[in-house]
């Protein structure tokens, strides 16, 4: 019989279960997740659940999409020392992925779900260098444009990893990668009722960011800037608003570029920081994840410090009390 696999014709076996398949193909069903004419498989039902002809099949696998345990970072009921979350795409290999991460000291990372190379099921995955027993993934909805595929994908998700925290993306167009709200909103809808955790990828304006964290989400993620841009926070006056009225965490997410948007992020009181292309498109990745990692750590140790005022007029270092000229 013929059957569409991950876009394509594949002629298999009449009446061939999930499970028959996946040996066929020679994929591990652990590392993997099933989607058949759009409903996700579960992985119980491998075995039992018989394909027909002219099946539609999505079979995917997981791609490269400061440490202080005395301020741990809460979101939901995840504790983690690190505030500072790396995505795991746009690394020359998945070895320059491992080592960055390491570096970063992150715990949480970024994943996208991508369909598994049919031709070559021995391909190596990210799960091979980057343990989801070390590391929090965190999948993401990263290249999704409405909040049906955005939906489907992290019932995906949730299927290859059991993991019910996820990052909600979705975009309204390709060049400015800048987030589709009105498809957020309703895709945000659909994940909670499905009991999924989600922290959500928005704009920095204060009446969504409430409106997301009102309806359930966990963590509200705000641009500092367009995706993959490198400008930094653009608009700390918008972030603070936000940040002071929430309860939940918030994360600058996007538009980092170098060490100190990370740092500036962190003074302003975020929870947290995620970036990817500011760590894998820097000329050394591995010291340029080092070097977020000590910025996110001394951004939120001024934080907590508490930054003097700033004045127009200057104030006297030393005492001028007893001096003799």
């Amino acid at each position: 019989m013929n059957i569409t696999l991950n876009g394509e014709s594949h002629t298999t076996t009449s009446g061939i279960s999930v499970e028959g398949l996946l040996k066929s193909l020679e994929f591990d069903p652990t590392k993997v997740a099933v989607e058949r004419n759009t409903a996700v498989v579960p992985k119980a039902q491998y075995a039992e659940e018989k394909l027909a002809d002219g099946d539609r099949i999505e079979v995917v696998h997981f791609i490269g999409g400061g440490e202080n345990a005395a301020d741990p970072l809460v979101v939901a009921d995840h504790t983690f020392n690190s505030r500072l979350l790396v995505g795991t795409g746009k690394y020359k290999d998945f070895e320059e992925t491992k080592l960055a991460i390491e570096a970063s000291g992150a715990e949480i990372v970024t994943v996208a779900v991508r369909r598994v190379n049919v031709s070559d099921p021995n391909a190596p995955m990210l799960t091979d260098y980057v343990d989801p027993k070390r590391y929090t993934y965190l999948p993401n909805t990263a290249g999704c444009f409405t909040a049906e595929d955005a939906v489907r994908t992290l019932r995906l998700a949730r299927e290859a990893g059991g993991w019910d925290l996820v990052k909600l993306e979705v975009l309204s167009d390709p060049k400015y990668l800048w987030p589709n709200n009105p498809e957020t909103l309703k895709a945000a809808e659909l994940l909670i009722k499905d009991g999924f955790k989600v922290m959500v990828y928005t704009t920095d304006d204060p009446y969504l960011c409430k409106t997301f964290e009102d309806m359930g989400c966990v963590a509200v993620m705000p641009l500092a800037a367009p995706i993959g841009s490198g400008l930094g926070v653009r608009n700390p006056y918008t972030i603070k608003i936000i940040i002071d009225q929430a309860t939940v965490p918030v994360l600058v997410d996007a538009g980092v570029g170098t060490a100190s948007d990370a740092a500036i992020a962190m003074e302003l009181g975020c929870d947290g920081v995620l970036m990817n292309t500011a760590i894998a498109g820097a000329k050394d990745p591995i010291l340029m994840a080092s070097a977020m990692r000590k910025a996110v750590e001394s951004g939120r140790e001024a934080f907590l410090a508490g930054r003097i005022e700033k004045k127009l007029y200057a104030t006297a270092s030393s005492p001028l009390d007893g001096t003799f000229f």
